[in-house]
């Protein structure tokens, strides 16, 4: 793990002397090579065993590279990492225009979009809120946010589709149920981080914008994960007729990118699952700052332990 930063940087000054400990041996290497080459072998040094000086190189290189270690340790080194958030509220806005029931999907993309969803909502740690927000010509808090996970899921498998696709609409809507989040009773003044995962297959034909929803949620500071759900070839009938139901990237891939969240895609169910997995993990975790000196510490010793071994290797010679 590669720090990122110093608790105590000037400590760091303390590697200068691993140059110069590097510098000394191969003087000392060197020295020992001249003094060898003007002596004769004696009978004695030709009857015992040599030592082989690869071993003695691994025995200085570990010490070398221990201490190096550890003098990064003693610096107190710091590093980006996730850290699992302690409560969040999490929206879960579905579409469910009449283009959701395609078969492109199986066994379609209502369907499979709601198991998914009930999957996505048990990967989220128990503390967090979740709602779920409904959009198709109109959006409505289908549940406010809440703990119980049995209720959203639920309230997700009786979804039923409606006529027309309003963005906009299901983003305000989303930030609506955000508000309604109830405040942590040891902090009641310090509102819970909140995002809004939206899944559609299509663009908005009704309602608000979705650009202009979108600047809205920047501005309470709501990311909006967007999904979208489906293939080029999705059609439904209407009338004995088929009418093809393509996913709108574009309109999806712009609402992700002004509000500061992620856009992504899925043609499958399964697809979905991993979406919503790399999502749960996005919303459920926080970039912090976190020590890790005993990593190098660790580090430290694994080297030290390589330079013993090498020790005793060459002690282990002589009876």
């Amino acid at each position: 793990m590669i720090p990122e930063g110093f608790l105590r940087p000037e400590r760091l000054w303390w590697l200068v002397i691993i140059p110069v400990l590097v510098l000394l041996y191969l003087v000392l290497l060197q020295w020992r090579r001249n003094r060898a080459s003007g002596h004769t072998i004696s009978g004695l040094a030709k009857v015992l065993p040599r030592q082989q000086a690869w071993k003695r190189h691994i025995a200085v290189a570990g010490a070398i590279l221990s201490l190096g270690a550890l003098n990064v340790a003693f610096a107190q080194p710091k590093a980006v990492v996730d850290v699992p958030r302690d409560r969040a509220t999490v929206v879960i806005a579905l579409d469910v225009s009449r283009s959701m029931l395609a078969e492109d999907v199986s066994p379609n993309r209502i369907d499979a979009a709601k198991a998914a969803a009930i999957d996505f909502v048990d990967m989220l740690p128990s503390g967090f809120n979740v709602a779920l927000v409904r959009f198709a010509g109109s959006a409505a808090v289908v549940v406010p946010p809440t703990v119980d996970r049995a209720v959203v899921n639920a309230a997700i498998q009786n979804l039923e589709v409606a006529p027309s696709t309003a963005i906009g609409d299901g983003i305000l809507s989303s930030l609506d149920a955000i508000a309604q989040a109830p405040s942590d009773p040891n902090h009641p003044d310090d509102p819970a981080p909140a995002a809004i995962v939206l899944l559609s297959d299509g663009s908005t034909n009704a309602g608000t914008p979705s650009k202009v929803a979108a600047e809205q949620a920047k501005k309470q500071g709501v990311p909006v994960y967007t999904i979208a759900y489906g293939t080029d070839d999705g059609y439904i009938d209407i009338g004995g007729q088929r009418q093809p139901v393509p996913v709108d990237h574009y309109e999806l891939e712009q609402i992700a990118k002004i509000t500061g969240g992620k856009k992504f895609s899925a043609g499958s169910s399964g697809e979905l699952k991993q979406v919503y997995q790399s999502i749960a993990h996005a919303v459920g975790t926080v970039k912090a700052d976190r020590e890790i000196t005993e990593f190098w510490a660790g580090i430290a010793l694994l080297f030290a332990f390589v330079a013993a071994g090498a020790m005793v290797s060459l002690a282990s010679r002589w009876p």
